[in-house]
């Protein structure tokens, strides 16, 4: 099972930046095992959140060409919790990209109001230079990644069959 953690886009500059916004809600399981009576979204599926905006954005700036995987958390800083019924805009920047990996910048916020900065590292696993071979099939952009980024409007090739 694959869980996206991003609901659409609402602005995307291939190659630059990226605005995804995710609807919390109480229909949402995992907010009800965190801390019963006070249900709050982990932080991890916050940087999660964070990792699915930025790694789209990282791979449509290659075509999709590559398998982009999360390879470091540079920062992650967290000044609010997030609780059902608020709106989150995940904000993705790319700092810098090269053949083997890319370095991005964001900040997620509610309203006015910063919740978190997260910096994260991509590697391109394919260009990386330990010389592991991984399978030819995209395994990292799933067609339901595809489906969000159609839904926002955003062009997206067929990301292949595996959901």
């Amino acid at each position: 099972m694959r869980w996206i953690w991003i609901d659409k886009f609402i602005e995307f500059n291939s190659g630059s930046n990226a605005v995804a916004i995710k609807n919390v809600t109480m229909a949402e399981e995992h907010l009800h095992d965190n801390f019963p009576g006070f249900p709050i979204m982990p932080e991890c599926l916050m940087i999660e959140s964070m990792a699915q905006t930025a790694g789209l954005l990282v791979g449509q700036a290659r075509d999709f060409k590559e398998k982009v995987i999360l390879a470091k958390i540079n920062k992650a800083v967290f000044f609010h919790y997030v609780r059902p019924g608020d709106t989150l805009k995940i904000h993705a920047k790319i700092e810098s990209i090269t053949a083997e990996a890319a370095s991005t910048s964001g900040k997620i916020t509610r309203g006015d109001e910063t919740i978190a900065e997260i910096d994260l590292m991509f590697s391109h696993i394919d260009n990386n230079l330990s010389g592991k071979q991984f399978p030819q099939e995209n395994f990292v952009f799933t067609d339901l990644f595809g489906v969000v980024l159609r839904a926002s409007g955003i062009p997206a090739p067929d990301m292949g069959l595996r959901q």
